[in-house]
């Protein structure tokens, strides 16, 4: 009898020091801002001469979103903050070369400027020149050089739209 009374109060006693502990499940604390449960991402602003960049670092931010959850992905009437971002550069840089003195190998940069904002135009964050590379090899095939670029182009986007997700839940 006195075995089964130390266990009916050492179950309360365990969940009040369970739920006192501070345990929380993983991956749900944010800290965006208040009032921040919804964000819009419209396709970036391409201002570099390589055609169709702005839709790898799109795609690779909504990917992000999207796939964490913690945030609603909506239409840009909807929601409660705006993730606006201007490529502003992107160039080749050869990095290694053979015996003939061809390029082997390049490395793609990208400088980019991201905001947040709320839906009424205030500013939340904003990051100004924000530099990725990425390295490709090239091949003796101008199409398997150029698919190798896409790849390393989508490396890049992958990152940055990362360490973006990364800012807006943990570095706010």
């Amino acid at each position: 009898m006195m075995l089964f009374r130390n266990r009916l109060f050492l179950l309360p006693l365990c969940l009040i020091l369970l739920w006192g502990c501070g345990y929380h499940l993983a991956g749900k604390e944010t800290h965006s801002p208040p009032g921040v449960r919804s964000v819009a991402i419209p396709t970036l602003k391409n201002q570099t001469l390589e055609p169709g960049i702005e839709i790898h670092f799109t795609q690779a931010f909504l990917r992000q979103f999207i796939q964490d959850r913690r945030v609603n992905v909506v239409d840009r009437k909807e929601a409660d903050s705006i993730l606006e971002g201007t490529i502003k550069t992107f160039y080749l840089l050869s990095s290694s070369y053979d015996k003939a003195g061809f390029a082997t190998e390049f490395q793609t940069v990208v400088i980019m400027d991201i905001a947040l904002k709320r839906r009424n135009g205030e500013i939340l964050w904003n990051e100004r020149d924000l530099l990725e590379r990425a390295w490709y090899r090239t091949s003796p095939s101008a199409i398997a050089s150029e698919d190798n670029k896409q790849n390393a182009i989508q490396k890049v986007a992958e990152s940055v739209a990362e360490r973006i997700r990364n800012r807006f839940f943990y570095n706010f």
